[in-house]
């Protein structure tokens, strides 16, 4: 594995335990560990900078799916400092995501980093919605 793989795939990994955190002072500090502290986050839903912002993000999508986690789907794919990678939101039986639970969001996203490995922007693409959210 190449040391840029790495660290595209620990920057996706850190993007993952700040979507993943629920309680509020967890999901601050992986705010921190993921996004740089000019960061953004822009998908069709949402357009927002800074670890406050983001992390209220975060927190409307678990308000609004509660009981689900967010999982990568496939691989990470990146080069210089942008990286892709798609995702579903799945529900959380038994604890621990679920690949045969149902996936009601899925998705996409683009990102590119800071000179530290945090994430500088992320562009998502919503792949798959429920009607009305």
């Amino acid at each position: 594995m190449s040391a840029n793989t790495n660290r595209y795939e620990s920057a996706v990994a850190r993007y993952f335990e700040a979507w993943n955190a629920r309680e509020p002072e967890a999901r601050a500090k992986a705010v921190a560990a993921a996004w740089a502290v000019d960061g953004g986050y822009t998908d069709p839903l949402a357009d927002v900078a800074g670890h406050d912002e983001i992390a209220a993000v975060i927190a409307a999508a678990h308000e609004q799916f509660p009981g689900f986690a967010f999982r990568m789907v496939g691989a990470v794919d990146g080069h210089h400092d942008t990286a892709r990678f798609s995702w579903e939101l799945v529900s959380e039986a038994g604890g621990a995501p679920s690949g045969g639970g149902s996936a009601p969001v899925a998705g996409s996203d683009v990102i590119t980093l800071a000179g530290d490995g945090r994430i500088r922007s992320v562009h998502g693409f919503l792949d798959r919605v429920p009607a009305g959210a």
